[in-house]
């Protein structure tokens, strides 16, 4: 329509109608979110003047933010949102509404983080498309639907929490709270299928505690397990990050020292040794540990593993509190 030769009072009575009718259209569409959309947390349709940065929206919009209607300015432009994205979720979202304007995806769909007024932050799907162009393609206006969807959010976030502790337990020894058997072998078969192409040297180390039984039997399994947990803790405490210590049975350990040679794991072996023997056990009672060492030379796990349980018999065969390589 023609507006160039209406007079003032015809302006402004249009304008009136559009007002009213854009009243009438969100009242609408606040009624068809209620009623009519199975999935909760749906707050409504938005409308966006690329030509203004004007943006009509559900109410619903800003309520789920902790907004009032009447703390709002009349004229509310697509700042308002855009201004309280999260900072890691900002880029992903304007490469979304980009790529729709340039006509290089036919929708804008994201899910994003937006601050509430109280500081929280609520999770956001958005999905939405320019719907007008001006004869040169450029684009003048979009459209689309927005849902709170702050709540699946965070049940699948906890989810995965609990998947995680979940997976941990899997593969953690309940007493020692370093890896298990299964775990810290795993761990080895992998660096050894690595080893197997790129020829890097890696080692292995069996521990047991010298006359185990003998403390049990003495002190109570209560005690015995205290000596498991403080012995694992000084081996873990005396490996590199990438080396891996697991409880590979009663009071046995072992540890994988990757792109690690014989001699280089037998120092810290040696310092792992010294420490155990020196630490203060309670009642006085002194703990030693031996080991056997082993550097992997193309065998199966099964026999690497056994040449270091062999060192280990020898530590134990030549007075024990030692490390034999």
């Amino acid at each position: 329509m023609d507006y160039s030769n209406c007079s003032r009072a015809q302006l402004l009575e249009r304008i009136d109608e559009l007002e009213m009718l854009n009243k009438e259209l969100l009242t609408q569409k606040e009624q068809e979110v209620r009623l009519d959309f199975a999935w909760s947390g749906n707050l409504g349709h938005w409308y966006l003047n690329l030509k203004t940065g004007k943006i009509v929206f559900n109410p619903l919009k800003v309520t789920a933010l902790g907004y009032r209607s009447d703390e709002l300015p009349e004229q509310i432009s697509y700042s308002f949102f855009t201004d309280k994205l999260h900072p890691n979720d900002y880029a992903v979202v304007m490469a979304a509404m980009r790529q729709n304007m340039e006509g290089k995806a036919d929708v804008y769909e994201c899910e994003y983080r937006i601050q509430a007024r109280d500081g929280s932050w609520k999770w956001f799907y958005d999905r939405g498309k320019v719907t007008q162009r001006d004869a040169a393609g450029k684009a003048e206006f979009a459209a689309g639907i927005v849902f709170d969807i702050t709540e699946k959010k965070e049940r699948a976030l906890q989810l995965e929490h609990e998947n995680k502790l979940l997976e941990a337990e899997n593969v953690t020894d309940a007493l020692t709270r370093i890896k298990n058997r299964r775990a810290v072998l795993a761990q080895l078969e992998s660096w050894i299928h690595e080893v197997r192409h790129n020829s890097q040297p890696i080692s292995i180390a069996m521990f047991d505690i010298d006359r185990f039984k003998t403390v049990n039997d003495s002190k109570g399994h209560v005690f015995g397990d205290q000596v498991l947990q403080v012995t694992a803790n000084i081996i873990a405490g005396n490996i590199r990050v990438q080396d891996v210590v697991g409880r590979y049975g009663g009071e046995e350990f072992l540890v994988v020292f990757p792109n690690t040679d014989q001699a280089s794991a037998g120092l810290v072996c040696e310092r792992i040794r010294a420490r155990i023997e020196a630490y203060p056990f309670a009642e006085g009672l002194k703990i030693t540990i031996s080991g056997g060492i082993a550097e992997y030379r193309g065998e199966a796990v099964t026999a690497f593993i056994d040449r270091a349980d062999q060192k280990l018999y020898q530590a134990k065969e030549s007075g024990r509190n030692r490390i034999a390589m």
